[in-house]
């Protein structure tokens, strides 16, 4: 199929700043660990996936809210620098902007924690009022870092206007799963998968059993992704699994974001998502070689580059 020019992709979600904590190890319950070095860089699953899908080529709106504060500020700033339309984010009076704490190991993998603040602010009228940014979409990006009613919102206007839902349910909702579940494409991690289907995600085999699962519950299509194993994905009745791209794996806190953002830019262009899979793969294998969430997200040029190595 030929592909479209620029799509027009609108992400809701959260805007944080991450402050960075590097050490040689998580840390269990009730131990403490000395970190190597730390760092702040703007983050947010909903900004994330906005400037991923910017990076890869789309058009891309965003639409959510942070604090009166310089933070807000600055986040601003650097999602506009990545080309990205914040005409619809809101700056909310007297409120901080959202703030994770991410611990990365050496391995790569991280543990987070995320205080909402000005993300817990997003509303259904925020959402309602972007009607038309929606309506205009190819695809609409929803994660759960802001409060559910606002995504609902978005979910009934993006059906009514034929706008393509990718939804990534992290943190895994605790209620209205089974409204949130009616879109286009649900894009869970083993992990989420696991804790929606209420089933063991270990290997591919688990990953095609908790994609029938999901597909049961509502979505249109599935894709859970593996981490080091790949991605498994379930469209029209075909199960497919996708190997990953070989890399050293440095910081894998925006990789998940960097898929999705990715994926969305591709489905849109080219009406093939097993086409988009493979390019959110070598997006999120990008982001997982390089520290940081959003300096880590790779371009156009590099998604395609590591695409041809094999």
């Amino acid at each position: 199929m030929t592909e479209r020019s620029q799509p027009k992709i609108v992400s809701l979600g959260s805007i944080n700043m991450d402050r960075v904590i590097r050490c040689t190890r998580l840390p269990l319950p009730g131990e403490t660990v000395t970190s190597h070095d730390s760092e702040e860089v703007c983050g947010g699953k909903g900004a994330n996936q906005a400037v991923a899908a910017a990076r890869a080529g789309g058009d891309v709106s965003m639409i959510g809210r942070v604090g009166d504060d310089d933070l807000g500020r600055t986040m601003l700033t650097n999602l506009q620098d990545f080309g990205v339309d914040t005409d619809c984010v809101r700056v909310t009076p007297g409120t901080q902007s959202g703030l994770a704490i991410v611990a990365v190991e050496q391995s790569g993998q991280n543990s987070i924690l995320v205080i909402p603040a000005a993300n817990g602010s997003v509303s259904s009228e925020d959402v309602t009022a972007s009607e038309p940014l929606i309506a205009e979409a190819d695809v609409i990006l929803l994660q759960m870092e802001i409060p559910i009613p606002a995504i609902l919102t978005a979910i009934d206007i993006a059906r009514r206007n034929t706008t393509r839902i990718v939804f990534d349910p992290a943190p895994v909702p605790k209620s209205h799963i089974h409204q949130l579940i009616q879109v286009d494409l649900i894009c869970p991690n083993e992990h989420e998968a696991s804790e929606l289907t209420g089933r063991t995600v270990d290997d591919i085999q688990d990953s095609e059993r908790a994609a029938h699962a999901l597909l049961q519950q509502g979505s249109k299509d599935v894709i859970i992704t593996l981490g080091e194993k790949g991605s498994a994905m379930l469209s029209q009745g075909k199960f497919h699994h996708i190997p990953a791209y070989k890399i050293d794996a440095i910081d894998t806190t925006a990789a998940g974001d960097a898929f999705t953002g990715a994926l969305a830019v591709r489905w849109a262009e080219t009406d093939d998502l097993l086409d988009a899979v493979n390019f959110a793969s070598a997006a999120g294998a990008i982001a997982a070689s390089s520290p940081g969430a959003q300096p880590s997200l790779g371009d156009r040029a590099q998604i395609e580059a590591l695409m041809r190595t094999r």
